[in-house]
């Protein structure tokens, strides 16, 4: 009887020791939201989740609206959006949040026209006006006089912009209305606007979207992420900036943008419409959004995913399109993930 009751009692302890592995075996962590770093999220969490044993990451690219809204209804375990979270928003969820700013990118103006001319320059009051429905047509005087050297074709213009609730039409159209009032005024700023009523302006969802459709579309142009330009090879205008220069996307200039950023201690901050000579004028920080009350193995887990981030994760960052986060942002994130519990 002794006997047996010893090996009972060794079988449980074995089976105490292994509990911890079990459990981690089955531990899915899944998220989802915008579309604007999914690219550089899918390889993140690809790559945690294979140097992570016993864990795997899920992560859906359905926009930033559907990630708020998912992480309101307690659907998922975290969420990421290119708008962060309104205050109205917060209120909503129950358990707490913590933002934490991930990455940084550039929205940039992808265009299809015959030949592919390069380096097409878009002054910053026309732009504005060829999303509202002012501009409707490549060869106008506007456009071809800032672009003496191309010879731009009588086409219609396509405008092709976001159909779901996107932090990117958030952030885009928060630089519109920052430097065109008439935009301002019609359209507005919000992850969903309303748009002018025309066959000339179709829609499309996530960055992916948007991107295939200007792609398939000879005349059209849409905002995307720099990524997703630079993936597929799409032509991106040279955007004139507050300093009055036309800047390319993926150089120098979305850092420089983004270098003089004050972080208040919510860590929400926007560079509408950066100063500096040198910056790419539509630039944005990004985020992930957390529960501040978790259980205690995706607490922890989480913040270990959010350190993979902030390390490892950013060295691939530039090569996929996208701005690291400067040192001393990685520091004030590093130490807000804590509040992750």
């Amino acid at each position: 009887m002794k006997r047996s009751l010893t090996l009972v009692t060794a079988a449980f302890f074995a089976l105490a020791v292994q509990m911890p592995q079990a459990m981690s075996a089955d531990l899915r962590l899944t998220g989802s939201g915008a579309s604007f770093p999914f690219p550089l999220y899918s390889a993140w969490f690809k790559d945690f989740s294979k140097k992570t044993e016993g864990v795997t990451i899920d992560y859906q690219a359905k926009g930033s609206g559907a990630g708020i809204q998912d992480l309101i209804n307690n659907t998922v375990d975290f969420a990421a959006s290119d708008a962060a979270m309104t205050p109205e928003q917060i209120a909503k969820v129950e358990r707490g949040v913590v933002l934490l700013p991930m990455t940084a990118g550039e929205i940039v103006l992808a265009y299809n026209l015959p030949g592919s001319p390069k380096n097409l320059k878009l002054p910053r009051d026309v732009y504005p006006d060829i999303f509202q429905g002012k501009i409707t047509n490549w060869n106008d005087a506007r456009i071809a006089k800032a672009n003496p050297d191309l010879k731009l074709p009588d086409l219609p213009i396509t405008v092709v912009r976001r159909s779901d609730s996107s932090g990117t039409t958030f952030v885009f159209t928060k630089h519109l209305s920052a430097i065109s009032p008439s935009f301002k005024e019609t359209v507005g700023t919000g992850t969903s606007v309303q748009w002018l009523n025309s066959d000339k302006i179709v829609a499309a969802p996530k960055n992916d979207g948007v991107t295939a459709t200007i792609k398939q579309t000879p005349g059209a142009i849409g905002y995307i992420e720099w990524g997703y330009a630079k993936l597929t090879k799409a032509d991106t205008a040279l955007l004139q900036n507050k300093a009055g220069k036309y800047i390319a996307p993926g150089g120098k200039g979305g850092p420089i943008a983004l270098a003089g950023a004050k972080f208040p201690e919510d860590l929400i901050v926007w560079v509408e419409d950066p100063a500096e000579a040198e910056a790419y004028p539509i630039v944005s920080f990004t985020w992930m959004l957390f529960y501040k009350t978790q259980d205690a193995p995706k607490g922890e887990y989480l913040r270990k995913m959010v350190n993979y981030g902030l390390t490892d994760g950013q060295k691939i960052a530039e090569s996929m399109g996208y701005i690291p986060l400067p040192a001393s942002v990685i520091e004030k994130v590093k130490a807000a993930s804590a509040k992750i519990q």
